[in-house]
């Protein structure tokens, strides 16, 4: 009986389906007749892709051959543009981070900005692709981006100069003869054995005690290369795991014995441009007690993504699994909380102590 009413259901709704695709049929062919303009169908179709798949959430989308093109030369390291990892929200695009040291946060864009207008073009209503290209162009050429920030009343408008982006994993230095510093700026294929490396020469130093991890305005990258950070830390214990629709593809990652700073006591700087990696990170030394995290929530970005290829060249991208944290917590459009809140006052991260607050509460913090 049940498998009576099952197999009724499946072909109802397979019903509806070949209805809709009708329907679908229909409103191309009423446009294409009726539609005051020319319309170029290919490009309806894009659209139409795209929109269902930005309907799932905001990080799923369609790539035409070009855009895929495109994200595989950017995916190399070396790419010209604003430097900024940017998503889709609200049919608004959304500043994720500003990558240190780039046209963009030098001019003062800042995570969580919307992005309103582009050249005097509305961005409303476009895609997240149509949004990118309308950012792409020469390097050395100028645009002009409008962008809506949380706090203010007016628009502000910043005109930013095209350039070639190379993305530096990790920086360090020695602050106060005894305090290992380590930005982490993206998680590439690298930046777990940069990270590693530089606390060896920390280590060869022989007077670093404390240890400060800083992950603000880090939009993520590799989940690999965030367990691998992760695991450099912890001595056991879960550091993530992720759930898909598959139930056997659901999987779990634990820490392997041997914390590389043994008893060294660690800090790590986090803020609303820290998301996705940064945040599983943050989130696993959080839930293990291994670090004391200062500065304020993250961007909330719990979820993985698959680049899929398409038979035309293109691609989607599509969000396959969220991550969960040791605690069971998952971070998805909530994010992780600091264990000491303290507000930004500079987005510069220049180590200079009298202007980047949160940096000098950690060194305080850590000296006693």
């Amino acid at each position: 009986m049940f498998i009576f009413y099952f197999s009724i259901a499946n072909a109802a709704n397979e019903d509806d389906i070949y209805k809709k695709i009708d329907l679908f049929s229909e409103v191309l062919d009423k446009i294409n007749k009726e539609y005051v303009d020319e319309v170029n169908q290919s490009e309806a179709m894009d659209a139409a892709i795209n929109g269902v798949l930005q309907s799932l959430d905001p990080y799923s989308g369609y790539m035409s051959p070009e855009s895929f093109q495109n994200m595989q030369t950017e995916t190399s390291g070396e790419f010209g543009g604003l430097g900024i990892e940017v998503g889709m929200e609200h049919g608004v695009v959304k500043v994720i981070s500003p990558i240190d040291n780039s046209p963009a946060s030098r001019v003062g864009v800042k995570a969580g900005d919307y992005i309103v207008k582009i050249n005097d073009i509305q961005v409303q209503g476009k895609t997240l692709n149509e949004a990118v290209e309308l950012m792409r162009g020469a390097v050395g050429t100028d645009i002009e981006i409008t962008v809506r920030r949380r706090g203010e009343k007016k628009a502000l408008t910043f005109i930013i100069t095209r350039e070639i982006i190379e993305v530096a994993s990790v920086k360090s230095e020695v602050i106060d003869n005894k305090t290992g510093y380590l930005r982490l700026t993206s998680f590439n294929e690298n930046s777990g054995n940069q990270i590693k490396d530089k606390i060896k020469e920390f280590k060869k130093n022989g007077k670093v005690e404390n240890y400060i991890l800083d992950l603000r305005n880090n939009p993520g990258g590799l989940l690999s290369q965030a367990i691998k950070i992760s695991d450099f830390f912890l001595d056991n214990g879960e550091i993530v795991s992720t759930k898909s629709k598959r139930k056997y593809e659901n999987r779990k990652w634990f820490a392997k014995k041997g914390d590389i700073l043994k008893t060294n006591t660690l800090v790590v700087l986090i803020n609303y441009g820290s998301a996705s990696a940064s945040e599983i990170v943050a989130g696993a030394l959080q839930d293990h007690k291994r670090a004391i995290l200062i500065g304020e929530s993250t961007y909330g970005k719990g979820s993985v993504q698959s680049i899929i290829p398409l038979n035309n060249d293109g691609a989607i991208r599509l969000t396959v699994s969220k991550y969960y944290l040791p605690s069971g917590k998952s971070i998805s459009d909530v994010g992780v909380t600091p264990d000491i809140e303290v507000d930004e006052s500079s987005e510069e991260f220049k180590l200079n102590t009298e202007t980047d607050n949160q940096l000098s509460f950690a060194l305080k913090l850590l000296n006693g």
